[in-house]
């Protein structure tokens, strides 16, 4: 595999070419007509249009990618996370292209596209899963009857399912109803398949989620989990490696079920198996992700494992380089998702001209992105402007480290969600570990938030004020009493 095309835009796309190119293999990006000067087009080898800004129009024809990467003599795609990386008809097309998918075979995406279908794959595997049944449901008197076997509160869910969408907490029978309806009609709207199913709610979980690598000679290993358990809406916004609450043989018990999910679907690549965790550390599997997560990069900090060279390497046939014994952890690693979001109003998305764009810097300070200063946010794309990592040999120095990246990173002309991760990373439950996936909704206040900024703004300033008194420091000339320069000017 000499060149690869990446079928994606912004900081994933630029994420993929450095570990491609530190492998000495050339890179091809696509653009559409709002990316055209972006850093993810000029960083590659070649760069070639696939069309207009909305991305049902470029990023998601699978037919113009295709053709780009045979117009440039790609020998592979990979689809990055979003748009087309885990479509079974992307990956079908290359197959059929001649060309290499850097992801799953299409057998486990299908499976695991489906949350019905991943629930029965893993059946005899002996995997714990929530309380529910495990086939479509349409009949609301039949729903009311498992309902109340299973006892309320329930969640109806979308088999098809993702991102929080086709999905409805039911609290008691009268609301079941109406709230049936509503996953039904968001799920056709969302993702053309109106399948749901129930299951139990569980009503304090924590949201962690194993990262693995399956190599094409049966080879699969973890490399531990990820907590993504700070939520808004069901979407991730911080996520942090290891876990504050996982023991060593429960992270142990979680590995091993990772590693059946995967072995169930003959997967192959990089892949996440997302779990839920009870209040009493009992873990129920919620399904798998075929791709690469926006959060990689919190385990790639603590296992130094690079994980988008993983998946290249298993893509061109070669077996994993390490057994599960050669797998440790090693400090700490957290992530924060800077939005274009106004986290005062609702968390609105914020649309406009980074009028200054500063990056924090440091030592064990990474960001992902894909914008430089005077670069437009285009309203066509999800609104992440970046990933913000830090890492420390513990969680105590990763969330202090994190703090202050979060006071340094200076971005003007629209509104982040720095503020409001400056709020998680300061509140005494999420420093103390005690949090669940209900922790936005019972604790944010846009009034911490505000006082969060100015908190920010005095560390800032002395953090500079610190800065400049060490470069003055530097720059004075040297004091030496008996200096042969310093006689000669005095007589």
């Amino acid at each position: 595999m000499k060149k690869i095309l990446i079928a994606n835009r912004g900081e994933i796309a630029l994420r993929v070419m450095k570990s491609a190119k530190k492998m000495g293999i050339k890179t091809v990006a696509v653009y559409s007509d709002a990316d055209r000067h972006t850093p993810h087009v000029l960083f590659a080898d070649e760069a070639i249009a696939i069309g207009p800004a909305p991305s049902s129009s470029s990023y998601l024809v699978i037919d113009k990618v295709i053709e780009a990467a045979k117009q440039t003599g790609s020998d592979g795609i990979h689809p990055g996370y979003g748009f087309l990386s885990e479509n079974a008809a992307f990956a079908r097309a290359i197959d059929k292209a001649g060309l290499t998918f850097i992801g799953p075979n299409v057998h486990a995406i299908e499976v695991m596209g489906s949350k019905l279908a991943a629930k029965e794959a893993v059946k005899s595997y002996d995997i714990p899963m929530v309380p529910g049944i495990d086939e479509a449901i349409e009949d609301v008197d039949e729903a009311k009857k498992i309902a109340q076997n299973i006892g309320f509160p329930v969640l109806i869910k979308a088999s098809a399912g993702g991102g929080g969408k086709g999905m409805r907490i039911v609290q008691n029978i009268e609301e079941l109803p109406e709230q049936m309806e509503r996953a039904i009609s968001e799920a056709v709207s969302a993702f053309g398949d109106g399948s749901v199913f129930i299951e139990k709610y569980i009503t304090s979980p924590r949201h962690i989620e194993i990262q693995v690598l399956a190599d094409k000679h049966g080879n699969v290993v973890h490399l531990f989990e990820r907590e993504c358990s700070i939520q808004r809406r069901h979407q991730k916004v911080i996520e942090e490696a290891p876990s504050s609450v996982l023991t060593p043989e429960l992270r142990e018990a979680m590995g091993e079920a990772a590693v059946k999910v995967a072995k169930a679907c003959n997967y192959v690549g990089a892949g996440t198996v997302e779990f839920l965790l009870d209040s009493q550390k009992n873990f129920y599997f919620l399904e798998m992700n075929t791709r690469l997560q926006v959060e990689h990069p919190v385990t790639e900090m603590i296992s130094s494992v690079d994980l988008v060279e993983q998946q290249i390497r298993i893509a061109r046939g070669e077996k994993l380089s390490f057994q599960q014994s050669d797998l440790h952890i090693k400090g700490h690693a957290m992530e924060l998702r800077v939005y274009a979001e106004d986290p005062l109003n609702g968390f609105l998305p914020s649309i406009g001209n980074l009028s200054v764009y500063q990056r924090p810097v440091g030592e064990n300070i990474r960001v992902d992105d894909g914008y430089e200063e005077g670069m437009d946010i285009p309203i066509y794309y999800d609104p992440m402007i970046a990933k913000l990592i830090t890492y420390g040999n513990s969680r105590e120095l990763a969330i202090e480290l994190m703090k202050k990246a979060i006071a340094q990173y200076k971005i003007e002309g629209i509104e982040t969600t720095l503020p409001f991760g400056a709020f998680v990373f300061r509140h005494n439950d999420f420093v103390s570990g005690n949090f669940d996936t209900h922790f936005v909704k019972n604790n944010f206040s846009a009034a911490y938030v505000e006082q969060n900024q100015a908190e920010d703004r005095k560390i800032a300033a002395v953090f500079a004020v610190k800065k400049y008194l060490e470069t003055i420091k530097k720059l004075a000339p040297i004091k030496h009493q008996s200096s042969i320069w310093t006689k000669s000017r005095n007589q």
